[in-house]
Protein backbone atom coordinates (compact mmCIF):
# COMPACT_ATOMS: atom_id res chain seq x y z
CA UNK A 1 0.00 0.00 0.00
CA UNK A 2 2.18 2.28 -1.13
CA UNK A 3 1.25 6.05 -1.68
CA UNK A 4 -1.72 5.75 0.91
CA UNK A 5 -0.92 8.09 3.83
CA UNK A 6 -2.44 6.99 6.95
CA UNK A 7 -3.75 9.21 9.53
CA UNK A 8 -2.29 9.06 12.89
CA UNK A 9 -3.77 7.47 15.97
CA UNK A 10 -5.56 10.75 17.81
CA UNK A 11 -5.38 10.36 21.77
CA UNK A 12 -8.80 9.78 23.88
CA UNK A 13 -7.48 12.22 26.29
CA UNK A 14 -6.81 14.87 23.72
CA UNK A 15 -10.62 14.62 22.75
CA UNK A 16 -11.56 14.51 26.60
CA UNK A 17 -9.53 17.96 27.36
CA UNK A 18 -10.66 19.76 24.13
CA UNK A 19 -13.88 19.05 25.02
CA UNK A 20 -13.35 20.21 29.18
CA UNK A 21 -11.69 22.97 27.54
CA UNK A 22 -14.84 23.79 25.09
CA UNK A 23 -17.37 23.58 27.98
CA UNK A 24 -15.75 25.40 30.58
CA UNK A 25 -15.40 28.84 28.25
CA UNK A 26 -19.05 27.76 27.57
CA UNK A 27 -19.74 27.99 31.67
CA UNK A 28 -17.55 30.83 31.81
CA UNK A 29 -19.58 32.76 28.95
CA UNK A 30 -22.79 31.56 30.15
CA UNK A 31 -22.11 32.65 34.33
CA UNK A 32 -20.78 35.94 33.54
CA UNK A 33 -21.52 39.56 35.43
CA UNK A 34 -23.90 41.07 32.13
CA UNK A 35 -22.37 44.37 30.74
CA UNK A 36 -23.33 47.14 32.72
CA UNK A 37 -23.60 45.50 36.19
CA UNK A 38 -21.86 47.27 38.85
CA UNK A 39 -20.22 45.78 41.83
CA UNK A 40 -23.45 46.35 44.41
CA UNK A 41 -25.53 43.98 42.02
CA UNK A 42 -22.71 40.95 42.17
CA UNK A 43 -22.80 40.91 45.78
CA UNK A 44 -25.76 39.53 47.83
CA UNK A 45 -27.01 42.04 50.48
CA UNK A 46 -24.71 41.00 53.59
CA UNK A 47 -22.86 42.37 57.06
CA UNK A 48 -20.86 45.44 55.77
CA UNK A 49 -22.46 46.51 52.91
CA UNK A 50 -25.13 49.08 51.90
CA UNK A 51 -28.73 47.76 52.27
CA UNK A 52 -30.58 47.70 49.00
CA UNK A 53 -33.18 50.59 48.50
CA UNK A 54 -36.15 49.45 47.67
CA UNK A 55 -40.01 51.23 47.39
CA UNK A 56 -43.33 48.92 48.51
CA UNK A 57 -47.31 49.67 48.76
CA UNK A 58 -48.10 49.43 52.60
CA UNK A 59 -50.39 47.40 54.14
CA UNK A 60 -53.71 50.13 54.94
CA UNK A 61 -51.88 52.38 51.85
CA UNK A 62 -49.30 54.41 50.64
CA UNK A 63 -45.84 53.38 50.03
CA UNK A 64 -42.87 53.21 52.24
CA UNK A 65 -39.45 53.46 50.77
CA UNK A 66 -36.55 51.74 52.34
CA UNK A 67 -35.02 55.42 51.69
CA UNK A 68 -37.81 57.16 54.00
CA UNK A 69 -36.01 55.89 57.18
CA UNK A 70 -32.23 57.29 56.00
CA UNK A 71 -30.83 57.89 59.58
CA UNK A 72 -32.71 55.66 61.53
CA UNK A 73 -31.82 52.11 62.45
CA UNK A 74 -33.92 49.76 60.89
CA UNK A 75 -34.85 45.98 62.04
CA UNK A 76 -36.29 44.73 58.09
CA UNK A 77 -37.93 41.40 58.71
CA UNK A 78 -39.09 39.12 56.13
CA UNK A 79 -42.21 37.12 56.86
CA UNK A 80 -44.92 35.29 55.97
CA UNK A 81 -47.95 34.41 58.06
CA UNK A 82 -48.04 30.63 57.19
CA UNK A 83 -44.65 30.82 58.62
CA UNK A 84 -44.63 29.17 62.55
CA UNK A 85 -41.09 30.65 63.39
CA UNK A 86 -42.28 34.91 61.81
CA UNK A 87 -45.40 34.06 64.09
CA UNK A 88 -43.92 33.32 66.96
CA UNK A 89 -41.43 36.01 66.73
CA UNK A 90 -43.80 38.95 65.75
CA UNK A 91 -44.87 39.67 69.43
CA UNK A 92 -40.93 40.21 69.87
CA UNK A 93 -40.37 42.30 67.20
CA UNK A 94 -43.59 44.83 68.21
CA UNK A 95 -41.99 44.92 71.83
CA UNK A 96 -38.78 45.95 70.72
CA UNK A 97 -40.14 48.52 68.19
CA UNK A 98 -42.54 49.83 71.12
CA UNK A 99 -39.42 49.79 73.10
CA UNK A 100 -36.81 51.83 70.38
CA UNK A 101 -39.04 53.58 68.43
CA UNK A 102 -38.53 57.05 69.96
CA UNK A 103 -34.81 56.00 70.17
CA UNK A 104 -33.98 56.01 66.46
CA UNK A 105 -35.62 52.60 65.35
CA UNK A 106 -37.71 52.16 62.06
CA UNK A 107 -39.15 48.54 62.05
CA UNK A 108 -40.51 47.21 58.40
CA UNK A 109 -41.81 43.91 58.26
CA UNK A 110 -41.95 42.66 54.45
CA UNK A 111 -44.55 40.29 54.09
CA UNK A 112 -43.93 37.88 51.13
CA UNK A 113 -46.76 37.33 49.20
CA UNK A 114 -49.95 37.30 50.40
CA UNK A 115 -53.20 39.03 49.85
CA UNK A 116 -53.57 42.49 52.40
CA UNK A 117 -56.69 40.80 54.15
CA UNK A 118 -54.72 37.59 55.13
CA UNK A 119 -52.20 39.77 56.54
CA UNK A 120 -54.53 42.12 58.82
CA UNK A 121 -56.90 39.69 60.45
CA UNK A 122 -53.57 37.76 61.45
CA UNK A 123 -51.96 41.09 62.59
CA UNK A 124 -55.41 42.28 64.43
CA UNK A 125 -55.26 38.27 66.29
CA UNK A 126 -51.83 39.24 67.67
CA UNK A 127 -52.13 43.03 68.53
CA UNK A 128 -48.85 43.92 66.03
CA UNK A 129 -48.96 47.07 64.49
CA UNK A 130 -45.85 48.04 63.32
CA UNK A 131 -45.42 48.75 59.75
CA UNK A 132 -46.24 46.21 57.11
CA UNK A 133 -44.80 46.40 53.74
CA UNK A 134 -46.09 44.26 50.89
CA UNK A 135 -43.81 42.22 48.66
CA UNK A 136 -46.65 41.30 46.42
CA UNK A 137 -43.91 39.73 43.68
CA UNK A 138 -41.15 38.64 45.71
CA UNK A 139 -39.11 41.10 44.22
CA UNK A 140 -37.34 42.95 47.12
CA UNK A 141 -36.89 39.14 48.78
CA UNK A 142 -35.21 38.20 45.93
CA UNK A 143 -32.84 41.68 45.70
CA UNK A 144 -31.98 40.67 49.39
CA UNK A 145 -31.55 37.08 48.63
CA UNK A 146 -33.86 35.83 51.15
CA UNK A 147 -33.47 32.05 51.12
CA UNK A 148 -35.52 31.52 54.10
CA UNK A 149 -38.20 33.28 56.08
CA UNK A 150 -38.12 34.71 58.45
CA UNK A 151 -35.00 36.59 57.65
CA UNK A 152 -33.85 39.96 59.65
CA UNK A 153 -31.53 42.37 58.46
CA UNK A 154 -30.47 44.71 61.18
CA UNK A 155 -29.16 48.29 59.40
CA UNK A 156 -27.61 51.16 61.00
CA UNK A 157 -27.85 54.83 60.25
CA UNK A 158 -26.06 55.51 57.32
CA UNK A 159 -28.33 52.34 55.70
CA UNK A 160 -24.91 50.05 56.32
CA UNK A 161 -26.19 45.77 57.06
CA UNK A 162 -24.67 45.38 60.41
CA UNK A 163 -25.88 41.81 60.93
CA UNK A 164 -28.46 39.24 59.39
CA UNK A 165 -30.43 36.53 61.29
CA UNK A 166 -31.85 33.54 58.95
CA UNK A 167 -34.49 31.88 60.18
CA UNK A 168 -35.75 32.25 64.27
CA UNK A 169 -37.78 32.78 65.84
CA UNK A 170 -35.92 35.39 67.63
CA UNK A 171 -36.29 36.55 70.97
CA UNK A 172 -36.66 39.80 72.38
CA UNK A 173 -33.41 39.57 74.32
CA UNK A 174 -31.71 38.68 70.83
CA UNK A 175 -33.28 41.72 69.38
CA UNK A 176 -32.41 43.81 71.91
CA UNK A 177 -28.37 42.55 71.63
CA UNK A 178 -28.98 43.64 67.81
CA UNK A 179 -30.38 46.81 68.24
CA UNK A 180 -28.79 48.03 71.25
CA UNK A 181 -25.43 48.97 68.99
CA UNK A 182 -27.59 50.42 65.94
CA UNK A 183 -28.44 52.85 68.59
CA UNK A 184 -25.59 53.37 70.18
CA UNK A 185 -26.86 52.46 73.05
CA UNK A 186 -23.98 50.11 75.81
Amino acid sequence: MEGVAVPPKSSPWLIVIALVAVLGSAWIFVSRVPDGADAVSRVAPQAGFQAPDFTLDRLGGGQTALADVQGQAVLLNFWATWCPPCRAEMPAIQRVANEYTADGLAVLLVNQGEEPGTISRYLDSIGVTAPVVLDRDGAVGLEYRVRALPTTFFIDREGIIRDVTIGGPMSEAFLRSRIEPLLGKP
